[in-house]
């Protein structure tokens, strides 16, 4: 290949220890001194605070003054002599101390001077100088301290740019044979590496011809052996969705024919609401007719029409609400709003309500003493979901004349049950009652003016906020739930 990762490997990695080795020579003769220098000064920092901290304590003098200083002294390299505030000498290192006497003198009092003398620092009360001593050069400090005691004290420097210099010929030619040893190294690495990607890149093109069979085999745990397995994951996902193109063609008519089954539900939903509003129209058509032509003049006979007319408009207007607010729903167009509410409060405040319609058809309600119950949902939906339960439960309700509304815990989550006693709900309608203008008995819903939508609304609240819902039958009559997240 002309432009093989073998090669390329072997280029970035002689290239990368090529330009490490030039760094470090770089460093070494622009910076190595200077560092070293730094080193040594802070070394002589530490003795001058040392000094310092005795001289300004009753340690000053102390043998163990003294044994601390021979410390630093035998630790750091370092020579110090110093002096009180008559010139007598007060310690000197046994590693040149007494030779610095003379010097410390020259220095205090400004007779003792050389050019060969580099000052670093100056600070207040001491001087920090390079100075040089026949062959050997140093680095001094000397001062006096507010207490009039008086120090000087020097560390050799060795000839760091002549170890500067050796130490970039030795990085030169260990660097010359690491570079060509690593190369080779580096070949015969990345031809491991390249091995399994040339394998991949072989059933990459398999794949191209849509050949699924040739799969990865490689047994590496690192990125190559991941994408191996992505491809063999690629290769079965192509394989199943080329599969899958194929079954979709078969399943376009499928489509077609569903669209066709669309089609006569909503032709089917249209004769629906057709024969829901018929027998009211006509019955509105009529009476207002029989009022029109005369037929009974009578104020009792005028005052029944009249209430016949409204009591169908009244009910024509319900179902086109309940049309609406469902249409609304299983749409999308009804933003849920999910909030924190009592459902205890919300359930003992509605019944309290429909105390008049209640004991107008002799019928007990049971609720228990339930405390505060928490839950999340949307509490204008929750308290429509109530309602039809509890309204379904006082047109259904019959033999005891009893309701019992229940709050039980489910996990973590509340089921507010409705049970009203009663005829049971045929097992075989129990699965079509949430769908829209099925009544299982026509005769009584029309007694009672219901519209078969109501629990086609519950359906639809609940699928919006994903919670559960349902209607058993019991021994004495029907249980409709709906369940809340706590």
């Amino acid at each position: 290949m002309k432009h093989s990762i073998k090669r390329q490997f072997a280029l970035i990695f002689m290239a990368v220890m090529a330009g490490t080795i030039l760094l470090c020579i770089l460093l070494n003769t622009l910076f190595l001194e200077q560092y070293y220098i730094r080193i040594k000064t802070d070394v002589i920092f530490d003795a001058y605070h040392t000094i310092r901290q005795g001289a300004n304590s009753d340690a000053y003098g102390t043998v163990e003054f003294t044994e601390q200083l021979n410390d630093v002294c035998s630790i750091y390299n370092i020579t110090i002599c110093i002096m009180d505030s008559n010139s007598q000498t007060k310690y000197e290192s046994i590693n040149g101390g007494k030779e610095l006497e003379a010097q410390l003198i020259g220095y205090i009092f400004g007779f003792y001077r050389d050019d060969s003398m580099k000052i670093l620092w100056e600070g207040d009360g001491y001087v920090v100088q390079r100075v040089r001593a026949g062959e050997n050069e140093y680095l001094e400090m000397y001062g006096r301290l507010n207490s009039g005691i008086s120090f000087i004290m020097r560390t050799p420097i060795e000839s760091i740019k002549e170890n500067a210099k050796i130490a970039n010929h030795f990085f030169a030619y260990v660097g010359i044979v690491g570079v060509l040893l690593g190369g080779v190294i580096i070949w015969f690495v990345s031809r491991k590496i390249t091995r399994p990607i040339l394998t991949l890149n072989r059933i990459s093109e398999q794949m191209v011809h849509l050949d699924f069979e040739a799969k990865y085999r490689g047994n590496a745990r690192n990125e190559i052996g991941l994408l191996g397995e992505n491809i063999n994951k690629l290769s079965a996902s192509l394989e199943k969705s080329i599969s899958e193109l194929k079954t979709a063609n078969n399943e376009l008519q499928k489509d077609i024919e569903r669209k066709e089954q669309i089609d006569e539900m909503r032709k089917e939903f249209l004769a629906n609401v057709s024969h829901e509003l018929k027998t009211p129209i006509a019955l509105i058509q009529g009476y207002a007719e029989g009022l029109s032509e005369g037929i009974n003049e009578d104020p009792e006979s005028t005052a029944f029409y009249c209430e016949v007319i409204m009591d169908e408009a009244s009910k024509m207007n319900n179902m086109v609400k309940k049309l609406l607010t469902l249409n609304q729903l299983e749409f999308g167009n009804d933003v849920v709003s999910m909030e924190r509410f009592d459902i205890t409060a919300l359930v003992k405040n509605y019944i309290q309500s429909a105390a008049i319609l209640t004991k107008q058809n002799g019928i007990t309600v049971e609720l228990g003493d339930y405390p505060p119950i928490y839950v999340w949902a949307d509490e204008y939906k929750a308290e429509e979901v109530f309602m039809n339960y509890f309204s379904n439960a006082v047109n259904h309700c019959s033999g005891e004349k009893r309701i019992a509304v229940s709050l039980d815990e489910v996990d973590g989550g509340v089921r507010v049950s409705v049970f009203n006693t009663g005829e049971r709900i045929p097992q075989e309608s129990i699965c079509h009652l949430w769908e829209k203008f099925y009544k299982v008995d026509k005769a009584r819903t029309r007694e009672y003016g219901g519209s078969g939508v109501g629990l086609s609304i519950v359906k639809a609240i609940m699928d919006s906020m994903n919670r559960s819902y349902g209607v058993e039958n019991r021994e004495d009559g029907v249980c409709f739930w709906f369940e809340l997240e706590k």
